[in-house]
């Protein structure tokens, strides 16, 4: 895990902290000498991070709460402050990808469950945290997304959808409140053996209503073509220092170059690239 950042009394608060990224990202903010706040739904996923963390010598704290619950998510912010200091960055890591089918056939409560988690749960953490933030004149969020929010894939259509708002939600943050100081990212950390992704690989279920979508992940993980978790930490931690904030509401992949996008970063906000926006032909909207 990258040692080579310091956030020494800064205060991070990580959902979806219980397990894969989002408690690769704990470890690591931890190591790097932040107070990490962990939030998920499992109380003993987040005892055993806490516990590990404490072990190394890190300061974590854990809360149990569901990201789509807006008094639990607000009491959490509110704790957080009180207890531990201001929210310094916060990541918005909690997701699901579950619900897979094609439209006609998937659960529609699956889908929409799947819509709140990603896409809920990702705005109501950056509303309980932004006003300190602003107060303050300064702060980061982080926000986990996908490739999968830059085109549509079939059987997919809930987890396309959620992380394409999540990625538009970033621009907005960073438009309306970098004045304020907040600077936001969408950061895609690349395609990650976690417990979901082993999920789509290893479910009955996935292979019967969406066989395409597992078929593509074993056989990514048969090739060795996902992504290592320590690249993805790595790209975490160089946007929480502080580095990129030149490229606020950009849409940041695990695979860039991220030293030539800082360079070029005026020239890249100037003409509205790494963000969404639609493709037409020259002149069509002359």
């Amino acid at each position: 895990m990258p040692t080579n950042y310091h956030f020494t009394e800064q205060v991070t608060l990580i959902t979806g902290g219980g397990r894969g990224l989002g408690r690769a990202f704990a470890e690591a903010l931890a190591q790097a000498g932040a107070t990490v706040a962990i939030m998920a739904r499992s109380a003993d996923q987040l005892r055993d991070v806490t516990q590990t963390i404490e072990k190394a010598g890190g300061r974590a704290f854990a809360f149990a709460a569901d990201v789509t619950d807006r008094q639990a998510i607000e009491q959490v912010v509110a704790e957080v402050e009180q207890r531990l200091g201001h929210i310094d960055l916060l990541i918005n890591s909690a997701g699901s990808f579950r619900a897979l089918g094609p439209i006609a056939e998937v659960d529609p409560d699956d889908w929409w469950r799947e819509v709140e988690i990603n896409v809920r749960g990702t705005f109501l953490p950056t509303r309980a945290a932004l006003p300190g933030m602003i107060a303050r004149g300064r702060g980061k969020i982080i926000n986990i997304v996908s490739a999968a929010g830059l085109r549509a894939l079939p059987t997919t259509s809930a987890y396309c959808l959620s992380k394409t708002a999540v990625i538009r939600f970033s621009e907005s943050i960073a438009l309306e409140y970098g004045d304020h100081g907040v600077r936001a990212f969408a950061m895609h950390p690349g395609t990650v053996r976690t417990p979901m992704t082993n999920y789509i690989v290893e479910s009955a279920e996935i292979g019967q209503r969406a066989p395409g979508v597992q078929q593509w992940f074993q056989q990514l993980y048969r090739e060795g073509g996902d992504t290592p978790i320590e690249r993805s930490v790595a790209l975490l931690m160089l946007l929480a220092s502080g580095k990129a904030d030149a490229l606020s509401g950009c849409f940041i992949d695990v695979d860039d170059d991220l030293d030539v996008l800082i360079q070029q970063a005026d020239a890249l906000q100037g003409e509205d690239l790494y963000a969404l926006r639609l493709n037409t032909p020259q002149g069509a909207n002359a």
